[in-house]
């Protein structure tokens, strides 16, 4: 029988684990044939694309958090570590899971996934940053592929099932652990040993990198400490899974305590954007806004609160999330007094005049944010979305195109623009963007139908079928492949 390749049997791992996670009705033993171990070492570029693919899936499943403030922060402060990491020039791209379950994970190829669960649990930006500098590390250190490499050593079914509980723990913790059950004893030693040293590699270069950033390298221990504190008289099933994935032995948070330690001494400022983004985190995380509402009502009333002006943020967003738009106002103007020039304030702001229909303010609002921060994206994404709401199609396509080619574009950007130009009138070019948008958020079959439409549709210009055929040839060849795969297993 002849044999695929390394690279494209791992491919195909991807859809039938996430197919798992989504109901279908696999089991462990139905898992992909993995062959031999000749040839599984895969490249950087092979490494990206099984990443994508991934990330792709992610969205299409609806986990991933679509909200540009919090994005660009976490980019941010992903990247600033990046920078100071052995990452030979690959981007890294950092995304949020709303999940109340408190994991961070890497996925190959530089896509690295923080759960909200765990930015809530943080206390410190040092101590996110420890997370992210551990989860750059596993990356920069290539952990994915020296993992594939060694269970291929395993007997078959064993490196298959590892590999697929690896998979499924990332999004579905529950059917991660049910898979894991399934491999053999001592085959599960060899992995949780195989895993455990990379967690202590990942630390030590983590801890490093943390310290060229300039962040507080106690972070680390810390976190890790009040993780393993916290939960050491819980029942070993409400364990958090960042203590499952990222096991937290005494040993070794007396290692990285000690390389703390060992760092030259300096002054560390924490960024206080780091405790307004985990005040929205909070907000966004809550299924009930009432209960934030009350949450940060109780923290302002009792003065249970770190910061105050981030408590009244925090305040300020349940309001108007649960549709108290006086008091949300009341307190967006304390908070703007108070700093009149802080660009999350503003945001807030802006985001309330939009939730009462007052667009002409909310343009003023975000217009001047773009004055102070050009191009600053959720202030222009969110101009775009009050001229929408405004019915300004025009306005917002042409702010999207500009902004698009200087930025490129992602998901979100590519579903304003479809609402835009079918706004204008423009259907060919708006079934061309909700095909981009479909394709980006893991949605292969309805980017393809958008396309066929757009084809058909009367009208159109050579150029613009010219477009659509490139772009169908090219959906068509991805869906077939990933359609072969799933066939096949």
């Amino acid at each position: 029988m002849r044999r695929r390749s390394p690279v494209r049997r791992l491919f195909s791992i991807l859809p039938v684990g996430l197919a798992l996670i989504a109901g279908a009705a696999h089991s462990v033993d139905e898992l992909p044939d993995f062959g031999d171990s000749a040839g599984a070492f895969i490249s950087p570029d092979q490494e990206y694309r099984i990443g994508r693919a991934f990330v792709r899936e992610l969205r299409s499943k609806g986990v991933i958090l679509d909200d540009p403030e919090l994005e660009v922060y976490l980019q941010g402060l992903g990247s600033r570590l990046a920078s100071q990491a052995d990452t030979q020039g690959n981007p890294f791209d950092f995304f949020i899971v709303q999940s109340p379950v408190l994991n961070a994970f890497a996925v190959p190829g530089g896509f690295i996934g923080v759960h909200t669960g765990l930015i809530r649990e943080t206390q410190s930006e040092s101590e996110l940053a420890g997370v992210l500098a551990h989860e750059i590390s596993h990356v920069t250190q290539r952990h994915a592929a020296r993992m594939f490499e060694a269970a291929s050593r395993l007997s078959i079914p064993s490196a298959v099932g590892m590999l697929g509980a690896i998979l499924l723990g990332v999004v579905s913790p529950q059917a991660g652990q049910a898979a894991m059950a399934a491999v053999a004893a001592g085959q599960q030693q060899y992995a949780l040993n195989f895993t455990r040293a990379n967690e202590q590699e990942a630390d030590r270069i983590g801890i490093q990198v943390m310290a060229r950033s300039g962040f507080n390298p106690q972070g680390m221990p810390d976190f890790f400490e009040r993780m393993q504190t916290a939960n050491r008289y819980n029942d070993p099933a409400s364990v958090p899974e960042f203590l499952r994935t990222h096991p937290v032995t005494t040993n070794r948070i007396a290692e990285s305590r000690g390389r703390a330690d060992a760092m030259k001494p300096s002054h560390y400022e924490e960024n206080p954007d780091f405790l307004l983004m985990r005040a929205k985190v909070i907000v966004v995380d809550t299924k009930e806004p009432r209960d934030a509402v009350n949450y940060y009502a109780e923290s302002l009333r009792t003065g249970q609160f770190k910061n105050e002006l981030v408590a009244r943020y925090g305040y300020a967003l349940a309001l108007t999330a649960a549709g108290d738009y006086g008091k949300a106002r009341l307190q967006t103007d304390r908070l703007l007094e108070a700093e009149p020039g802080n660009v999350h304030f503003r945001l807030a702001s802006a985001r309330l005049q939009v939730a009462q229909h007052a667009y002409k303010s909310a343009l003023a609002i975000y217009d001047g944010i773009l004055q102070d921060y050009p191009d600053y994206r959720p202030a222009v994404l969110g101009k775009v979305e009050t001229l929408l709401a405004a019915r300004d199609g025009r306005t917002a396509r042409t702010v999207l195109r500009d902004y698009m080619t200087l930025y490129g574009s992602e998901p979100r950007t590519y579903q304003l623009l479809a609402e835009a130009e079918g706004m204008t009138g423009s259907k060919i070019e708006s079934h061309i963007a909700q095909a981009e948008y479909y394709y980006g958020s893991g949605e292969l079959g309805l980017a393809i139908e958008q396309l066929k439409v757009a084809s058909g549709a009367p009208g159109i210009t050579y150029y613009q079928s010219e477009r659509v055929q490139a772009r169908l040839d090219q959906f068509q060849k991805e869906f077939d492949e990933e359609k072969k795969d799933k066939d096949k297993f």
